[in-house]
């Protein structure tokens, strides 16, 4: 996940019904959002968030059993390259507005986007600067771990931004954060739908292993992350609001 180039420094709170949402400041042309003009907004300030220093173990050393698990699940995926599979993962590695929602349209049954459904795609943005951003900063900046198409000098399945992601820590993966407090939300909103919804979130974080982008064990500190993001979003009054409006959306398409 990158977020070197974003900037996303807290700028200032914009009051909405009374109740505060934070904007970012980001530099367009990223891997986090291209092309945009449009701020991202989070529901949660910093230090609403969880420190992710604090509650995660420090990534595996290099030559212990962890570290040895990660190179054979990273040689594992490896032999996935220009599969179906491979293709999945570079559609989740894209989180551009244009591509927001498009990873769970299947799982749910909707087509997700701005146009189709705005209260959803505003939701989403605002989890993607939670849980990608927020959640994960700590970390990232204090371990700048080193990613595995860098290790091993080779590319992912994203090319177009590998020179970026370089200079971006590996532990935790923003993505996988992103996409399993987006499962689970959205499995809360339908829990008819639970198990293609999760195993859709599952996925994304995987497609992180499969893209060569992180190691295994960024992908499982990446949704330990995202679920402690959505357990602070349920004590914040904006967020429930939207929760509800993207449920109430979402059912009406539905029909």
């Amino acid at each position: 996940m990158i977020f070197n180039k974003i900037t996303a420094s807290l700028l200032a709170g914009s009051i909405i019904l009374g109740i505060p949402t934070y904007i970012f400041a980001r530099e367009t042309q990223s891997v986090f959002q291209k092309k945009t003009n449009e701020p991202y907004t989070s529901y949660l300030k910093e230090s609403d968030i969880v420190n992710s220093l604090a509650l995660l173990p420090p990534p595996p050393k290099e030559n212990s059993a962890a570290f040895l698990a990660d190179q054979e699940a990273y040689k594992q995926a490896s032999t996935l390259a220009h599969t179906p599979r491979w293709g999945v993962a570079q559609s989740d590695a894209d989180l551009s507005d244009s591509n927001i929602g498009k990873p769970f349209s299947k799982a749910l049954g909707v087509s997700i986007s701005k146009e189709n459904t705005p209260a959803t795609y505003h939701l989403m943005r605002n989890i993607m600067a939670d849980s990608g951003f927020l959640g994960t900063k700590k970390a990232k900046k204090y371990y700048k771990r080193v990613r595995p198409y860098v290790y091993y000098h080779t590319q992912t399945c994203s090319p177009q931004d590998d020179n970026i992601l370089k200079h971006n820590g590996s532990y935790p993966s923003g993505h996988t954060a992103i996409g399993w407090s987006t499962a689970l939300i959205f499995a809360e909103m339908f829990p008819q739908k639970q198990d293609e919804i999760l195993q859709r979130g599952y996925d994304f974080g995987q497609s992180r292993v499969v893209c060569g982008v992180h190691w295994q064990s960024d992908v499982d500190a990446g949704r330990i992350i995202g679920a402690a993001i959505v357990a602070r979003l349920h004590a914040n009054q904006k967020f429930m609001q939207d929760f509800q409006k993207s449920k109430n959306e979402l059912i009406e398409k539905m029909k």
